[in-house]
């Protein structure tokens, strides 16, 4: 295999690095130019692992004075070096990346002071030969953080010159501080007297230009009124795909891989988007882009998979980055704020058994309205544990964006149902050996369904068809045989459930499943069940005689099962044929 490629900078956010080690760059430069436009202080929000770190590295490289003659090396071949504007290179830059704070709640306050001050003197010193003599020695005889800050405040502006201040993940540790020690804790951090507040207060004025990126606007909005004259670019359209990957900007970094023989004939570009389209595609951050403009890949996600397949010849065995099961930690915080979580958690279920909730998205709130039902399900969205899949009205229809963050949903669903009632899953790989392999899905379903009735037994959480869905779907996740695809369009209706084989990775699934689940009420008479049998066998025949199907086989068999549960009792569980 050809070795003479650009290597794919999976997790790397180091915009130099990246140029000079000559690695794979998706050019996002041209969005400079817009934000000029749109104004001097700037804040967007956006999910993790979307290219926000390297993005706004590559805008420091561009805004920074020093890099003045480095320019055209750095961004030869892309758009700014073909359109630069006439603010590149004329700024002294701030960067301040508060995930480098630390975790340490604890002791925040002076991990806070010690990073600010660290930074404030490596400013003062990278740019010393603009300012007169002796202003680096007023700044560094600061005695603290803020002090040090209001000192190179002074001598900038006495010297003239113009900052830019760079603010990554703005909002990391307050929301630390908030999941961990809750509203209060966080009250304190934000407010009145609170440091961060301090710090705050002098962006506005001392900065000529400033951008704050984050993944929520909780803390903005808490910290100071006064910033809110600032562009909120997270929902504007000019900026829906700045970050992320469009479909046709991740098949231009497949055939450049394919041309340059990095990727075996036999892997075709079609492939990798059928593989790579249900678990990382389906963003949308704005309103007017729904249905005009392409949906957003996760960039970090899509790196990670064809780094895996370039650098090994084959795709990762697990499609989800294992990186991402720190973002579920995060929900599950989220849900239980101070232990408040029963409308959070019924929100929750909402989501999952129906697919999607009709919501306003909310551009602002502070965090002791968190809970109230609208700013909850902004802040799904603002995760990106849910996006734009349509428009209702004045209000949006917010979907589960794809399967990477269903299972993360699922997964909640799961660890509830078994603070209810623990169920031993030790058992299920067998099964699912037995039905994927072997075409035995009874001890597998038979299995989901007592688990089901233990748990519904227990307490009446789940009841009713949908809940009875959402359930049954968070377990048959809990493998990797199938793609599992709930209300899958066969002749024009749509089944509960269709077991797609994922037979790139698992090729030796020999057995695919429709699944169709009916249920009845604890008080439905023997004519309502014997009625309701007959029209679901009618129903999954008529599924399975779609042509589509046949081409989502490859080559298994297929099983038609029709479950009947009555209340959280199985009445009937058979095969169709």
């Amino acid at each position: 295999m050809n070795n003479d490629f650009k290597q794919i900078p999976y997790g790397i956010c180091d915009f130099k690095q990246v140029r000079k080690e000559n690695k794979y760059l998706v050019d996002k430069s041209m969005y400079f130019e817009r934000m000029e436009r749109a104004g001097n202080f700037l804040f967007l929000v956006r999910p993790r692992r979307f290219g926000k770190s390297l993005f706004l590295n590559m805008l420091e490289a561009y805004y920074d004075i020093n890099e003045k003659d480095n320019f055209q090396e750095l961004f030869k071949g892309m758009y700014a070096a073909e359109h630069p504007t006439e603010y590149h290179n004329k700024y002294q830059v701030m960067h301040l990346d508060f995930s480098c704070v630390g975790s340490d709640i604890d002791n925040l306050s002076s991990n806070f002071n010690n990073y600010l001050t660290g930074l404030c003197e490596s400013f003062i010193r990278k740019y010393a030969y603009l300012y007169p003599k002796g202003c680096e020695d007023e700044v560094l005889r600061g005695k603290t953080g803020i002090d040090m800050l209001n000192r190179l405040n002074n001598v900038a502006r006495d010297s003239g010159c113009s900052l830019y201040l760079i603010v990554d993940e703005y909002d990391n540790f307050t929301n630390n501080v908030l999941n961990v020690k809750g509203q209060q804790a966080y009250h304190d951090l934000t407010h009145g007297t609170g440091f961060y507040r301090d710090v705050f207060k002098l962006f506005k004025p001392m900065f000529d230009r400033i951008i704050m990126l984050g993944v929520a606007p909780i803390t903005l909005d808490d910290l100071t009124s006064g910033y809110n004259i600032a562009l909120n670019m997270t929902i504007d359209s000019r900026f829906n795909q700045m970050l992320g990957f469009s479909e046709d900007e991740v098949r231009q970094m497949i055939r450049y891989y394919k041309d340059a023989g990095a990727i075996k004939p036999e892997v075709t570009e079609d492939g990798i988007i059928a593989d790579i389209k249900p678990w990382y595609d389906n963003y949308c951050f704005a309103k007017d882009s729904f249905g005009r403009e392409p949906s957003m890949f996760n960039s970090d996600m899509v790196c990670y998979y064809m780094s895996t397949l370039v650098d090994t010849g084959k795709k990762p065995d697990e499609l989800i980055d294992p990186n991402t099961m720190t973002d579920y930690g995060k929900l599950k915080r989220l849900i239980r704020i101070d232990k408040t979580e029963g409308k959070r958690t019924e929100i929750i279920h909402n989501i999952v058994e129906e697919g999607f909730i009709k919501a306003r998205v909310v551009s602002h709130f502070p965090a002791e309205r968190m809970m109230e039902f609208g700013n909850f399900v902004s802040l799904l969205y603002y995760y990106g544990m849910l996006t734009i899949g349509g428009v209702i009205g004045e209000r949006l229809k917010l979907i589960i964006p794809n399967n990477n963050v269903r299972l993360q949903y699922y997964q909640y669903l799961l660890d509830e149902y078994s603070s209810i009632h623990s169920v031993d899953i030790s058992g299920l790989d067998d099964y699912f050996d037995q039905a994927a392999l072997d075409g035995n899905w009874q001890p597998l379903l038979s299995f989901i369904c007592k688990a089901y009735h233990d748990t519904t037994a227990v307490r009446q959480l789940i009841e009713g068809e949908r809940n009875l869905q959402g359930f049954m779907n968070a377990y048959l996740t809990l493998t990797n045989y199938y793609l599992v695809a709930p209300e899958m369009e066969f002749s024009h209706g749509y089944c509960d459930f269709f077991l797609l084989p994922n037979y790139t990775v698992y090729p030796m699934v020999a057995h695919s499943y429709i699944l169709e689940l009916k249920y009845l009420k604890t008080d439905a008479t023997e004519a309502e069940t014997a009625q309701q049998w007959t029209e679901a066998v009618a129903q999954i025949k008529t599924y399975a005689a779609d042509r589509k199907l046949q081409t989502m086989l490859h080559g298994t068999q297929l099983h038609l099962i029709v479950v009947q549960i009555k209340g959280y009792d199985v009445v009937k569980m058979e095969e169709i044929r």
